[in-house]
Parts: structure tokens; sequence; C-alpha cells
């Protein structure tokens, strides 16, 4: 599941490659956020990078690494999104992600609480990118409070926050304690070791 599926035991592949860098998460308040002068409006042509701008600041503000939240929307860019084919899909599958970040609603409504943007609704996230960076950030602060101060585990703190993204914290739980990826989640990983130096570049 993408965007904090809640899912449950991890499975069993080969181990990943340590290739992306780990970016320290300091706590950072819940309660401000900035509007960042940047595109937000959906139109027919998206690249992640475009959104640079909304990424460094919601990033910072959320105590993550902006590197990290742009190797996740280049990781989940793989399909089309616009907001008609997005909720066209979700009517055929009510279960679907919404937004650039491709979040589920569980997800959306636990981040969301106690927050800034705690009025706002998970459909909304198709017509609001600076929305769905906002979400996919504070996602991220979250997944990276459960996480133990010394995973047991070769991968780095950014590699299990992107499984955490993909997978749900109980699978990046048990990958912090020395569970295997299984090929869903190490094609994710591969897929953020071969988007991690084009995103680093788009957030300098």
């Amino acid at each position: 599941m993408r965007g904090g599926g809640h899912s449950g035991t991890a499975t069993s592949a080969a181990s990943p490659s340590a290739a992306a860098s780990a970016a320290s998460a300091t706590p950072a308040s819940p309660a401000t956020s900035a509007t960042p002068s940047a595109p937000s409006a959906p139109s027919g042509h998206y690249d992640p990078a475009d959104y640079a701008a909304p990424v460094r600041d919601h990033a910072a503000q959320a105590g993550i690494s902006p590197q990290l939240l742009m190797a996740i929307l280049y990781n989940e860019s793989y399909k089309p999104h616009d907001p008609e084919l997005e909720r066209a899909w979700q009517r055929s599958k009510p279960d679907a992600s919404f937004g650039i970040a491709n979040m589920h609603r569980a997800a959306f409504d636990d981040t969301k609480q106690g927050r800034d943007f705690a009025s706002r609704r998970w459909e909304e996230l198709p017509d609001d990118r600076n929305l769905a960076v906002q979400a996919a950030a504070w996602h991220l602060r979250d997944l990276a409070d459960q996480l133990p101060a010394k995973p047991a585990t070769t991968l780095t703190r950014d590699e299990l926050l992107a499984l955490g993204y993909n997978t749900g914290a109980g699978n990046m739980l048990a990958f912090a304690r020395g569970a295997k990826p299984g090929s869903q989640a190490q094609s994710y990983l591969d897929r953020l070791h071969d988007n991690w130096q084009k995103s680093g570049a788009a957030v300098k």
C-alpha cells in the first residue's frame, strides 16, 4: 500500500543495496506551516521537480529530508496525476490512493490530526498538490518518530522511512528489526536509489 499502507507482516527477499544517504530527522512543531510560492494547480504536465519549493518548505517544517520527500514524489510519479483520471480510477477502485504523493485515506486522516491542515479532506489531494506534499512530509515525520534509535539493519534511516511510506509502519518496524524486504518493497527501494541523485539536485 502506498502513502502509509496499514499492512502487517514483512516478506523475505534478497538484501537491499544501501545506496541512499541517511538524513537526520529533527523534531519540528506540527502547528506551523508556511504557504510555499510554487506551482500547486494540477496541469497536464507533471514533473516532481516543479514542486521543489513546497518540498523544501514542508520538509523543513516536518524535520525530514527534502531529498527523501522529493525521491518519494518521483517514486510515486509512475501514474498520471490528473484529478479527473484519479477520481475515475477511485470510483472503480475505492481503496485507491490520491494526489501526487499517492496517499491513502487512512494515512491522510491519521496524519492530519492536530496539524494546521486538520480541516482538509483526503478528497482534495488531487486538486491541491501543495496539500499532497505537506501531508506526505508530516506522514514521514510520524514514521520517523516510530523508528528505534538504533535499528538492527543495514538499511539507512531514509530507506526505512521510504519503506514505511510504501508498506506501512508495521513493516517498516519489522525491517528495522532486521527483516528483509520482499520483492515489491525491494523494487520500491531500487526506484528510490535510481531517483536519489536527481532528487537531491532538484531540492538544492
